[in-house]
């Protein structure tokens, strides 16, 4: 038993640093467009950003649910321990390194990509609710498409509504609405990336035998909560620079049409119970505003190094945490 409660404590102190590492990860992808367009003072933006990340991870459980049961079956899982262990170090490293190049890669694909490679090493393809696997890709490869859809209809319709009002005064207008929208948007992201590190947590407490079921342990919602709102809080600097100046030239009117789009469609994946990428929806809804002012006007060429960065985190997370588990597996 003390064996398992010193492993069950090492997952809970990893699960917490991914949510960390995520936190100062994705801090750009809520506050990007109001810092770019000096709607907010960065210290300002992540301090919003850091509650309003707090507030939502605080809000829901439906997608720690899907992590905990819906990729691999915590209640007959064999080598569990050593399975969790490899993929959060899998995700971390994977983490650590697009955050160290700017690049806004994503942290579900990372976690969901080494849980899958983790499990796949320990008991072959079989190990994986295909299921479940499956809609959670589906959500992954789909709110991107859509937050680009939604992105390019609400700023056209934007721009048929104010497309007679002064350019100056409604971007001055705009700005204070944008304080809103970038609150709006951390607490979406909240109540979706957060989540996923209790899903890790709550699986690891079923294969330990600590508890017999799916719920969300209020302890754990909290230091999950917490860790995300401090890893905001150390702010994403690298990335704020990709998302807010190097896809398109963002202006506030952009801006909120942009926030407005990746809340909504972060905010829907979330009542359904479903995992997305945080990085991807509100990219996808940049460049979908962005293609609808001007296509022009978008730099497809940084949007290309995101995509080909989003379409690799999968695997090579996945080959991460399979390389991951041999390792642990000499020493579990």
């Amino acid at each position: 038993m003390n064996t398992f409660l010193i492993v069950t404590t090492l997952i809970v102190l990893f699960a917490v640093t991914f949510d960390f590492i995520n936190g100062f990860h994705d801090t750009a992808n809520a506050i990007a467009t109001s810092v770019s367009t000096k709607a907010l003072q960065p210290r300002h933006a992540i301090i919003l950003a850091s509650v309003m990340n707090f507030v939502g991870a605080m809000t829901f459980t439906g997608v720690a649910k899907t992590i905990t049961k819906d990729i691999i079956d915590p209640f007959t899982l064999e080598n569990g321990t050593t399975i969790i262990l490899a993929a959060l170090l899998a995700a971390i490293i994977w983490n650590l390194v697009t955050w160290y190049y700017g690049i806004p890669s994503s942290s579900s694909h990372a976690l969901i990509g080494a849980i899958a490679g983790a499990a796949i090493a320990a008991s072959g393809f079989h190990a994986l609710n295909y299921g479940g696997f499956l809609n959670i890709i589906k959500a992954l490869i789909l709110s991107p498409i859509l937050a680009f859809a939604v992105g390019f209809i609400v700023y056209s319709i934007i721009k048929v509504i104010f497309k007679n009002s002064n350019l100056t005064k409604t971007n001055k207008n705009f700005r204070r609405v944008q304080i809103a929208t970038a609150a709006l948007q951390a607490y979406s992201h909240g109540t979706n990336d957060a989540q996923k590190a209790m899903g890790i947590i709550t699986m690891a407490l079923i294969v330990n035998n600590y508890q017999q079921s799916d719920d969300i342990q209020l302890w754990v919602q909290f230091i999950c909560a917490f860790a995300m709102a401090m890893g905001t809080a150390m702010g994403g600097w690298k990335i704020i620079k990709t998302v807010g100046g190097k896809i398109m030239k963002i202006r506030p009117v952009s801006g909120v049409a942009a926030d407005l789009t990746g809340a909504t469609v972060i905010f829907g994946a979330t009542a359904i119970g479903l995992p997305v990428s945080t990085t991807h929806v509100i990219s996808s809804s940049i460049l979908g505003v962005g293609a609808s002012h001007r296509l022009k006007g978008v730099k497809w060429g940084t949007a290309q190094t995101m995509i080909i960065t989003w379409l690799i985190t999968l695997p090579i997370s996945a080959i991460l945490a399979a390389i991951c588990f041999f390792i642990l597996n000499l020493f579990f």
